[in-house]
């Protein structure tokens, strides 16, 4: 391993957080190993006929037309004790050959490693380092976790993972939950090259009870190399409700900006609204649908090479069946409708993109 590269450093680092902290339990006296395994199969169908089968590059999950495929699939192990926590989950599927593109050989499988030791006996404090789910949004990659089968807009062109170290604080009643988060930047695991600035991100969550929960996170820093550095500032709002025993909504608002050039001239401006109903028809039957927006003109995020840039406005329903604890059917409609042709077609772009999706995802 060489010591001068900074990935070396910080995986030389993780393992030997590792084994200190694998050392260390051997002294507890309550442990716990689990395993468990997800795998998603869906097939999708884009009435647009995208050629080979390629949907647009802003869609991360789910992207493949016409075909039975395997969106994620990931095996998991995790270890948790009083005060020392771990967790190793390696996967594959379109999902991370799409969001894992930037990452080198053996790290493009590596959904989630990173390993945690609570501070204090008393309190709920604890630093973790490693690779971790994302702290911005309320949607993961894990589709069978989230009220629609396929991601949203905001889900897809914000991070889904995050790699560096983090500091968090649950109160005693629980109803207080706070992290601040220093990283390697923007979705990434190997930091980009010639980028020498870390990024940090903060998160505070509150549940006034089992009804209402609302969260704000934030992300402050750079995605490019230093001789191009433009620093970003991103803002993550969202509230989930449980209206009755059946009835649940989510309300959700990203807001970013980046600066134009290194050298100043003012940022460049986007922003994502979205709300998603469920209803718990029963406990095998749930249906729910989803209004979105996303907005991003100077092509921040969603690179279009258009007039008006990214500006696109979607809507879906889908419905859900449990055939058992472990196995979950889903059916979706949705389509996006954007100002400009940005939706690749089997001859020219497309303002609209209309697709149904069916999955089959067992989990245990």
């Amino acid at each position: 391993m060489n010591a001068k590269n900074p990935l070396s450093k910080q995986l030389l680092f993780g393992w030997l957080l590792l084994i200190s902290t694998s050392l260390f339990a051997q002294t507890e006296k309550t442990s716990s190993f689990t395993f468990s395994a997800y795998m998603e199969m869906y097939y999708l169908y884009d009435l647009n006929k995208p050629i080979n089968n390629e949907r647009a590059p802003f869609i991360y999950s789910h992207n493949r037309h016409n075909e039975i495929n395997l969106n994620l699939g990931l095996l998991k192990a995790a270890y948790t004790t009083q005060r020392l926590r771990a967790n190793l989950a390696i996967a594959a599927g379109t999902y991370m050959s799409a969001n894992y593109a930037a990452e080198p050989n053996v790290l493009k499988n590596l959904y989630e490693a990173n390993a945690g030791v609570r501070i204090t006996k008393e309190k709920q404090l604890w630093f973790d380092v490693g690779v971790l789910n994302s702290h911005l949004g309320f949607e993961s990659a894990v589709s069978k976790d989230c009220w629609t089968l396929t991601r949203s807009m905001p889900a897809d062109n914000s991070p889904y993972f995050e790699t560096g170290a983090k500091l968090s604080y649950t109160t005693d009643n629980e109803q207080w939950f706070f992290n601040l988060l220093a990283l390697n930047g923007w979705q990434r695991i190997k930091t980009v090259p010639g980028n020498s600035l870390i990024s940090w991100g903060t998160q505070i969550q509150f549940k006034t009870s089992d009804k209402i929960l609302l969260n704000y996170g934030n992300f402050v820093g750079t995605d490019k190399p230093d001789s191009a550095r433009l620093i970003r500032v991103f803002h993550n709002l969202y509230g989930i409700f449980s209206l009755n025993k059946k009835l649940k909504l989510i309300l959700g608002f990203d807001l970013g900006t980046e600066e134009k050039s290194k050298n100043g001239g003012g940022v460049n401006t986007w922003y994502a609204p979205i709300g998603i109903v469920q209803y718990q028809a029963s406990e095998k039957w749930a249906i729910a649908a989803r209004a979105e927006y996303y907005h991003d003109p100077s092509g921040v995020i969603v690179g279009t090479g258009t007039a008006n840039g990214f500006q696109t406005f979607g809507y879906s329903m889908n419905i859900d069946y449990k055939l058992a604890k472990e196995f979950l059917l889903r059916l979706e409609a949705r389509n996006l409708i954007s100002r400009d042709p940005v939706f690749p077609t089997d001859g020219l772009p497309a303002k609209t993109d209309p697709f149904i999706t069916g999955s089959f995802a067992i989990s245990f």
